[in-house]
């Protein structure tokens, strides 16, 4: 088993497209990318702790290998923003990739390169590549709240703009 860590805005959005693939093993919402130790959503969502709301996924990449896990990633956000994704703003909403060794590293920058080269966005690629810090997980109610709260979990998706989103840049691709 191996992990991989994404940062893609709201973390209540980032699991259903990991969690419903084959070989994922789980899918965790939490923090990372800060210097506090543990911090709870409050702190995280004031924007002065350093962290981002992330998802750490442990996966078997021999039935689903790491490259699939970025090309699904990219199909979820908007990786041309810097400021946060969609209607949720500010530095604990940025993308980012957290790499774990070299060759998640090399891998992350590779399908950034191609995702540029492509010419599906017009601006630049803002996601960041950046190695991997402490994760803590979040609170309880936080954790797998697709499955929990479906019908609030479809509004926000829609009503953030994330839905649309991904529907106009990569149609039927992202089920």
């Amino acid at each position: 088993m191996e992990v991989a860590t994404f940062a893609g805005g709201c973390f209540w959005c980032m699991v259903k497209p990991f969690d419903e693939q084959p070989g994922i093993i789980q899918v965790i919402s939490g923090y990372t990318g800060g210097e506090l130790e543990n911090p709870t959503y409050e702190q995280v969502c004031s924007n002065k702790t350093g962290h981002v709301e992330a998802v750490q996924i442990t996966f078997n990449p021999d039935v689903f290998p790491y490259k699939k896990l970025l090309d699904l990633f990219w199909q979820q956000i908007d990786p041309t923003d810097s400021g946060g994704q969609f209607g949720d703003r500010g530095e604990s909403y940025r993308t980012a990739i957290f790499y774990h060794d070299e060759s998640q590293k090399e891998l992350a920058e590779r399908s950034k390169q191609e995702l540029e080269q492509s010419g599906r966005f017009n601006n630049p690629i803002a996601t960041s590549i950046v190695p991997a810090k402490p994760f803590y997980q979040a609170e309880e109610y936080h954790q797998d709240y697709y499955k929990k709260n479906p019908l609030h979990y479809n509004r926000y998706k829609v009503g953030s703009g994330r839905a649309g989103f991904i529907e106009k840049h990569w149609g039927d691709r992202n089920g």
